[in-house]
């Protein structure tokens, strides 16, 4: 059986099949609105995008029984794409079917997965991308990845003389450990909150990079993939907020206590460690206040 480039990824997927593989899931003409694109006339916008996802997938080695918890469910593709779109604003189709690939390839039963993504409303045909993706060739992050620690240091914390104590305590822990810092007092005030936004955020990020200067065991990290990078390779991570936050689709509060908890609720953090002041509201991760008195927690 031949395929051309142009036929649906179920034709393509079925020309080219490996040995051993008997089922074959597939998505056609999933349309989602969403704000995307790398130029700013895309920014504050959206437009749709058209989906076919195909999934290959090993035979089952007993009988499912009807049991859905048996067999890679329909769901788990429009999930993959939902989580991805909800996760943060992206500027490349390249990267979200990247990791709509990543997602789908972490279920234990797929073999290979073809992901088409087109838009829909750019001139008069579809633009999009197709990749083709096996266990192994992508991002190993999903299956890699730990539930990091989050840290938030308010500013009497980072002034502390028990810093680098704090530091290199976080540092041991044996989990990826992402600290999230609080607005310094003294910045700019301007009366367009917008402008406001950007100006806290980077406010914080300096911040970051000022405390990465001092403890060079730190790094500095702003997107997704810097910081799947750190948490993959156990190294302690200052979080600089401004791409994601300004990316989110669920627009989180600008309060650094609230971006902290925020990133922790992302991440599924495994707890959070609050320097010098407990969190203003609860919230559902488990989270432990260490006061300035303190040197062990």
């Amino acid at each position: 059986m031949s395929a051309s480039a142009f036929d649906h990824p179920e034709v393509r997927a079925k020309a080219t099949a490996p040995d051993g593989v008997h089922d074959r899931l597939s998505l056609r003409d999933h349309i989602v609105s969403v704000e995307i694109g790398a130029f700013q006339a895309e920014r504050d916008m959206v437009q749709r995008l058209s989906f076919d996802v195909v999934v290959e997938v090993a035979a089952p080695e007993a009988d499912v029984q009807d049991d859905v918890d048996l067999i890679l469910s329909y769901d788990r593709i429009t999930w993959a794409i939902e989580h991805e779109l909800a996760a943060e604003r992206l500027n490349l189709l390249e990267t979200l079917a990247e990791r709509i690939a990543d997602r789908i390839l972490a279920e234990p039963l797929a073999m290979r997965v073809f992901v088409r993504i087109q838009k829909l409303d750019k001139g008069n045909g579809a633009l999009g991308v197709e990749i083709e993706r096996v266990p192994g060739q992508g991002d190993d992050t999903l299956a890699a990845s730990r539930a990091p620690v989050v840290a938030f240091f308010n500013n009497a914390a980072l002034a502390s003389d028990r810093l680098a104590g704090w530091i290199e305590t976080l540092d041991a822990l044996d989990a990826p450990v992402v600290l999230c810092l609080d607005l310094p007092a003294e910045r700019p005030q301007v009366d367009l909150a917008r402008a406001q936004l950007n100006i806290d955020l980077l406010e914080i990020e300096q911040s970051a990079w000022s405390l990465a200067a001092r403890f060079p065991e730190l790094t500095v990290a702003g997107t997704r993939t810097e910081l799947d990078w750190a948490m993959k390779n156990q190294l302690t991570a200052v979080w600089a907020p401004s791409k994601l936050v300004l990316d989110a689709t669920d627009s989180p509060e600008a309060a650094p206590h609230a971006l902290a908890r925020w990133f922790a609720e992302q991440w599924q953090a495994s707890r959070m460690v609050c320097f010098g002041d407990p969190l203003p509201t609860p919230h559902t991760i488990p989270t432990q206040t260490v006061t300035l008195d303190q040197s062990d927690f």
